[in-house]
């Protein structure tokens, strides 16, 4: 089996990257995976954000710029449980301080000229 051309890129999930992610782990990669990365970009999605990031990278790396281990607390989005849904629950709302005024199911709503 093959790999496919997303999970062949040097950073994986490179998909599902934010730009301020993509920013800090392109650090660390070759000017050949950049321009690899910055291929597959404009083959794909042909973000500017994520073509300018690249290319300023590539720039750096054609005058002299080292990789280097880039930010380690950077977003990876490959690493981790991927959460979905809200992170609400019954547990963490909030007790209504009172019903709205046209009632609720167990507490009826008073006509505006009952209220005092």
């Amino acid at each position: 089996m093959t790999d496919s051309p997303r999970t062949a890129l040097p950073l994986p999930d490179y998909d599902h990257l934010p730009i301020g992610g993509l920013e800090s782990r392109i650090r660390s990669l070759t000017a050949d995976e950049v321009e690899e990365l910055l291929a597959y970009e404009r083959a794909h999605a042909d973000r500017v954000p994520a073509t300018e990031v690249l290319n300023a990278r590539l720039d750096q790396l054609r005058a002299g710029g080292e990789p280097t281990s880039g930010d380690p607390g950077a977003v990876r989005p490959e690493q981790g449980a991927s959460r979905s849904g809200s992170p609400v629950t019954p547990a963490t709302s909030p007790e209504p301080f009172s019903p709205p005024p046209h009632g609720t199911p167990d507490q009826r709503g008073k006509p505006k000229g009952d209220r005092t």
